[in-house]
């Protein structure tokens, strides 16, 4: 196994990282957000290791590789927020728009957009598409007993996440449509 290249990713990492983690920081929303950024910036460099320039110039190139992550970072975000707006519509519909409400609904929505892009999904399949349990195995390629065993853990983090959030629920109903259960 060749050294060189690992000790060059080395050398670089060291003489960059600060200055890639202060970017990321001022451009981010929270710290996790910027920490994932420098993750995926230090895996395409060491990708494109061949790429990387050498000396003052590799920073700069780091500088263009975060940029492009921050910016895809952001259109995932969206792309996220999108997807939860027919909850958050749905949950306005369902709770109307007085102050109480409101911070309920606002907290139902964070609880939701706290778990896993698996939970979420898993989630939506049933509450919002419908779908059996049969079906959602079908569509994600899983037995119907893993789908079983993820939707109960899935529920779980939900009530917790949501107990955390001071969301304490009457009834599982309330949280799905008329004629919808979870």
């Amino acid at each position: 196994m060749n050294d060189e290249p690992s000790a060059r990713f080395e050398a670089v990492y060291r003489e960059t990282y600060g200055r890639l983690t202060a970017y990321a920081v001022r451009r981010c929303d929270s710290p996790q957000d910027a920490a994932d950024v420098v993750a995926e910036v230090f895996t395409v460099a060491w990708r494109r290791l061949d790429d990387l320039p050498q000396g003052d110039e590799a920073v700069l190139w780091l500088y263009g590789v975060a940029r492009k992550v921050v910016a895809n970072h952001r259109r995932g975000e969206l792309r996220r927020q999108a997807r939860s707006a027919p909850l958050d519509a749905e949950l306005t519909a369902l709770y109307g728009d007085s102050p109480e409400r409101g911070a309920e609904l606002a907290a139902i929505g964070e609880a939701f957009r706290s778990l896993s892009d698996d939970d979420r999904e898993l989630l939506s399949l049933v509450a919002w598409e419908g779908l059996s349990r049969q079906e959602i195995a079908t569509a994600l390629g899983l037995s119907r007993n893993a789908v079983r065993i993820r939707l109960y853990r899935a529920r779980r983090r939900l009530a917790r996440a949501l107990a955390e959030a001071g969301v304490h629920l009457t009834s599982r109903s309330r949280l799905a449509p008329a004629g919808r259960s979870l």
